[in-house]
């Protein structure tokens, strides 16, 4: 059914303020993929501040081109009819990684590509931005490296403190 102008305009209106506040996109095709897991991906994408949009790929070129980011030259050969957009609205990088998790269990869902800092990213950039571990993690691994020497030194000043007792 075809859309109507007004549809179409409030399609192009939330797909643009999703632009606006997004830190990074990954665009996926999703032809074929079942509502119910659409709607558990939905989920899942929210609980990590995340956000899904579907839109016609001549309305989401013309909000980003609006927007002035500039891709579509380098994606158009891949586009399917529709596109799935996985907007990442507070971590750059927990769109590539819900969005790979979910293409693993749902081959019909496949990563086309994505925006990251502004700029257009491949399939396979955004499947290495997939595999970064979260930001927590990151956070961790550095405390636990900026601990280790401490706590070694620690260890040495408790045998010296024994040894002269």
């Amino acid at each position: 059914m075809a859309l109507t102008k007004e549809k179409k305009q409030k399609n192009l209106t939330d797909i643009k303020a999703n632009i606006a506040k997004q830190k990074s996109v990954i665009f996926a095709d999703f032809s074929k993929v079942n509502s119910a897991d659409l709607f558990k991906l939905r989920k899942e994408l929210k609980e990590q501040g995340c956000n899904l949009k579907v839109g016609k790929k001549t309305l989401i070129r013309i909000a980003f081109g609006q927007s002035g980011i500039s891709f579509w030259s380098k994606m158009k050969k891949a586009v399917p009819g529709q596109l799935a957009l996985v907007f990442g609205m507070e971590d750059e990088v927990a769109p590539a990684r819900i969005a790979q998790k979910f293409a693993k269990t749902n081959e019909n869902f496949k990563i086309l590509g994505g925006i990251f800092e502004g700029r257009f990213i491949d399939r396979e950039r955004a499947l290495v931005l997939a595999a970064l571990p979260t930001k927590n993690e990151l956070l961790a691994k550095l405390v636990g490296s900026l601990a280790n020497p401490i706590s070694g030194f620690v260890r040495v000043l408790d045998k010296i403190s024994n040894i002269q007792k």
